[in-house]
């Protein structure tokens, strides 16, 4: 991907030198990523799971319940590599602000800018309780803000065998996929559907939904993609598929605790905005489940 001397966004906070101590929703953010990978019933056994343990002493409840919480500052220590990586998405974030600033006016709304907050380790949000590295780059709607550890990359590169700029792009595409939900009203009508038993199901059609708007977001950029971008956007959605990440962890796939939908979808959904370009053609949610 064609990025360095480009445009910068300036809706990006360095929190780098911020700790997050104690609760501060830390149980929410754990929840929150239990939720992402094992569904609604995995959220019931985890809770379950701390029940028992603070009836037995083990676990302290202000630490689920949010009490306690502490953030302190100091200063930034970044390898170049690190650097890098920080302009790097400052450079994707102001690329999708173009893109999707031009294609709400096309259809007649405004699109409110999102900010991003590059974090380590941990991080208190504004609503979404605390995040970690371990959940991967995600939006939070409470705030309008994408959070990323950029060591997220290394992961990409090392864990899910998805290496390369337009990979990391993709994600962070992604993310902003979900604000341009947020901004659109699709975002409350899923998260109206918590706790009903078709809930994973619009949590699908969410999560494809956003992928497809990354395509779209792609396909405006095509002046700024090199040969192999696509396969390497195409490398990571295959790998971070609900069916290879169950795989790679349990040895076995449960399709119906699905919440981002298979590799295959999330290719074809990602392509399908690439081919598009256009807000309109990604509705996920008029056809049957199983057409997606």
């Amino acid at each position: 991907m064609k990025w360095k001397g480009r445009s910068q966004s300036s809706n990006v906070e360095d929190v780098r030198g911020q700790r997050s101590s104690g609760g501060g929703g830390g149980g929410l953010g754990l929840l929150t990523m239990i939720l992402r990978v094992f569904g609604f019933k995995g959220v019931i056994v985890a809770v379950v799971i701390g029940v028992i343990a603070w009836k037995m002493g083990i676990v302290d409840p202000s630490m689920l319940l949010g009490g306690g919480s502490t953030t302190t500052s100091g200063p930034v220590q970044q390898s170049p590599e690190e650097q890098e990586r920080f302009e790097f998405v400052k450079v994707v974030l102001k690329d999708t602000e173009n893109v999707w600033t031009e294609e709400f006016d096309r259809i007649g709304r405004n699109y409110v800018l999102p900010s991003m907050a590059v974090y380590r380790d941990r991080v208190n949000t504004g609503g979404c309780g605390v995040g970690s590295a371990a959940m991967g780059p995600f939006y939070c709607p409470a705030d309008q803000k994408i959070y990323i550890d950029l060591s997220f990359y290394d992961e990409l590169a090392r864990t899910f065998n998805a290496p390369g700029d337009f990979a990391q792009a993709y994600v962070i595409a992604h993310e902003v996929g979900h604000h341009v939900q947020k901004l659109l009203g699709i975002s409350e009508k899923v998260a109206a559907k918590r706790g009903q038993p078709d809930y994973n199901e619009y949590s699908v059609r969410l999560e494809l939904q956003a992928d497809y708007l990354a395509g779209v977001w792609a396909n405006h950029s095509r002046e700024y993609l090199e040969e192999g971008d696509i396969e390497e956007a195409m490398r990571a959605a295959n790998a971070i598929g609900d069916d290879a990440i169950q795989q790679k962890q349990q040895g076995h796939v449960v399709p119906h605790s699905f919440t981002h939908g298979t590799s295959e979808q999330r290719m074809r959904w990602f392509m399908k905005g690439l081919k598009s370009g256009k807000i309109e053609d990604g509705d996920t949610f008029s056809m049957p489940y199983r057409d997606l």
